[in-house]
């Protein structure tokens, strides 16, 4: 068995969720300049993610569902998922966005898992509040080496896939590491890198 571990914001999701809900507040420029500054590894991610929620407090909750239903799957994905479980990966996504989000993904794509966090709705609208396993920097690498520890899966059989710092953590606990469409700051960590919008490119750098 082997563990394949997707970042979901511009990695098996085309964007960034946060970035789409800002959107419809008319308030996407100012979400996405805290987004381009966390994701480069300028800005404390959970600051980030705080401050980020905090500016989509009162949002119609239907609304974000509905969105989040709704997003962009990254080019390759469909295809890239079932090709990992055939080799044997179970494919997971951690994402420090929204549960909201990457579940639908989970089921359109047959991921294993998905861990995320949750934003927190009062009365049908967002109070701005989240909680959740993603809030911090090193949150993925965390998780990462628990399911690790539970599955009995090393370093060597672990593939990991990110295009921020965020994803930094579980670069640091396996052997493949891939930046897909990725910032600086993390492809200085990896030793697969791919700039093509194609995620079955990472075919061609694995055995099966």
């Amino acid at each position: 068995m082997k563990l394949a571990v997707f970042d979901f914001d511009s990695t098996l999701m085309d964007g960034e969720t946060i970035d789409f809900l800002a959107d419809e507040l008319g308030i996407g420029e100012q979400v996405k300049k805290i987004t381009e500054e966390a994701m480069s590894g300028r800005l404390d991610f959970f600051e980030s993610l705080t401050t980020r929620v905090a500016l989509l407090k009162g949002m119609d909750y239907k609304k974000v569902v509905d969105i989040c239903a709704n997003l962009p799957l990254m080019p390759g994905a469909k295809e890239l998922v079932p090709e990992l479980q055939k080799m044997g990966y179970k494919v997971v996504c951690f994402s420090g966005g929204f549960r909201i989000g990457t579940s639908p993904a989970r089921e359109k794509l047959g991921l294993d898992a998905d861990f995320s966090n949750v934003l927190h709705e009062k009365n049908g609208v967002l109070t701005g509040l989240i909680g959740g396993d993603m809030m911090f920097g090193y949150s993925k690498g965390d998780m990462l080496q628990r399911i690790q520890s539970l599955m009995g899966i090393t370093r060597a059989q672990t593939l990991v896939c990110g295009d921020g710092a965020n994803d930094l953590s579980m670069f640091a606990h396996a052997d493949t590491r891939v930046a897909f469409c990725a910032r600086d700051v993390l492809k200085k960590e990896a030793n697969v890198i791919i700039d093509t919008k194609d995620l079955t490119k990472i075919l061609d750098y694995i055995k099966a």
